[in-house]
């Protein structure tokens, strides 16, 4: 089954700026291309009728139909007598993404500058109070087998007690510790689909999380997020995907999405979980970033505080040491017992120490001044990037990241895939626009992390500005940050 663009929606995508562009037909054509390349109109997506979009544009429809046919020709439709036209790539060529990996041990050097992974160095102090306290408890446990399928006591409870805190209470049997967010993921993917499943995401949305779902068979349906100066979230396109598709799971990043640093507000997570419960989808919401909010304002309810059917995953990998390889899963008790189940033909359970060390780390006294020291050091590397983007890279631009660790820029033109490509003969890592989409789109867009310690990020950039020009993406724009 294909999901459907009205009429309305499709104006609202197409906007303004292709009129007065040459031909009507032509430059309506390329404005159709653009947002298929660009991933706001997904592939597989049955567009409104010739007359249809006539009438929303207030165009002719023989500027419509000239439309079309120049698509068809190109390769961006496809239309079958009776059955309308939906939206494709020329020749068929689908490219997908693909998961992120961090650098080899062997690629690691002063030389190399990585913008890929969207990841920090450890909170030393607060990482390694942690682990001494928990070597402290370990003898306690050594007794014992060292195997609990669902999580130890002491990492449960610190787990939902986080929860709870945040204004959504939670006991600790709807907690289940995992061995890092993809993991929990993954796991839930296992659960609760079979091949060939939809799974509703965001587009863009995190590689590795739609790497797992692929992995899973599932159907992938992108509902695309809004450029900048849009709104991020359309509730009407989510309403409407649900609608449309019924799909089984949703999987959502709406605190510090990845990769545009966007937090959802709580009039859309409400409506979002609405519209999820309303077609019996189990809506998944990520919060491995909800920690990393850099904007000063109060953090937003959880998702799951508006319906009890939402199911939450997190970490501490983003704000405190992605090497502690621990997240969680929190959700209804049933979907818990089935989890546990399942984790006992995979991984039966996740390292004590680790477990014992997460504990401590949430339940730590100082965590608020720890995290707050964290949110700092990230704001300054947000903040030293941005700058030295705008003046080596001007036509550029990109969303204020309210939070996260990574800027989604848009380029001023489509060579996100040649840039990664060519990147590591300027001593960078870079990770492509198409791993964060659905069916190879978002060639006009890179993830850049704000990673790179301050002190190097004026060199970082200029390399960047030295790829940009081997590739020819600096050629003059009326694009401004």
């Amino acid at each position: 089954m294909r999901t459907r663009v009205g009429a309305l929606a499709m104006g609202r995508l197409l906007g303004d700026q292709w009129r007065g562009h040459g031909p009507g037909y032509a430059a309506l054509a390329d404005r159709v291309r653009a947002l298929v390349l660009d991933g706001r109109l997904p592939l597989e997506v049955r567009v409104p009728s010739e007359r249809q979009l006539a009438e929303q544009l207030h165009v002719s429809r023989t500027t419509v139909t000239a439309a079309y046919d120049a698509l068809r020709e190109a390769g961006f439709l496809r239309s079958r007598q009776g059955s309308g036209s939906w939206t494709s790539v020329p020749g068929g060529v689908r490219p997908t993404g693909g998961a992120i990996a961090p650098p080899r041990p062997d690629e690691l050097d002063d030389d190399l500058l990585d913008l890929a992974a969207a990841t920090m160095p450890a909170d030393g102090v607060a990482v390694r109070a942690a682990y001494e306290a928990a070597l402290l408890e370990l003898p306690r446990h050594l007794p014992g087998v060292g195997y609990a399928a669902e999580g130890l006591p002491e990492a449960r409870q610190a787990v939902a007690d986080s929860f709870t805190a945040r204004g959504l209470p939670t006991d600790p049997s709807q907690v289940v510790v995992t061995s890092g967010a993809v993991s929990a993921w993954a796991l839930l993917l296992r659960v609760l689909t079979q091949p060939g499943d939809r799974v509703l995401v965001e587009q863009p949305s995190y590689p590795n999380a739609l790497e797992a779902a692929r992995r899973a068979g599932a159907r992938l349906v992108p509902v695309p997020l809004g450029d900048a100066g849009e709104r991020l979230w359309d509730v009407e396109a989510w309403r409407t995907a649900f609608r449309q598709s019924a799909p089984t799971l949703g999987y959502v990043i709406p605190d510090c999405q990845n990769p545009t640093g966007g937090v959802m507000d709580e009039a859309t997570r409400e409506a979002v979980v609405a519209a999820a419960d309303a077609v019996g989808t189990t809506l998944v919401a990520d919060e491995t970033l909800v920690d990393l909010r850099l904007d000063g304002r109060p953090p937003a309810r959880p998702m799951a505080s508006f319906s009890p059917s939402v199911v939450t995953v997190g970490g501490l990998s983003k704000s405190a040491w992605a090497g502690l390889r621990l997240g969680w899963v929190r959700a209804p008790r049933d979907l818990v017992d089935r989890l546990v189940e399942a984790r006992l033909s995979w991984d039966l359970g996740t390292p004590v120490l680790e477990q014992l060390a997460l504990a401590h780390l949430l339940a730590a006294p100082d965590r608020g001044a720890h995290a707050a020291a964290r949110r700092a050091e990230v704001g300054a590397r947000r903040d030293a990037l941005t700058t030295a983007l705008r003046r080596e890279l001007p036509a550029w631009r990109w969303r204020e990241a309210q939070g996260g660790l990574s800027l989604w820029v848009e380029l001023d033109r489509r060579s996100s895939s040649a840039m990664a490509e060519q990147a590591g003969a300027h001593g960078l890592r870079l990770a492509a626009g198409p791993r964060f989409g659905v069916e190879g789109a978002l060639e006009r867009y890179l993830r850049l992390p704000f990673v790179v310690p301050a002190e190097r990020v004026d060199d970082a950039v200029r390399r960047l500005a030295g790829l940009a020009d081997a590739v020819g993406t600096r050629r003059p724009s009326r694009l401004v940050v």
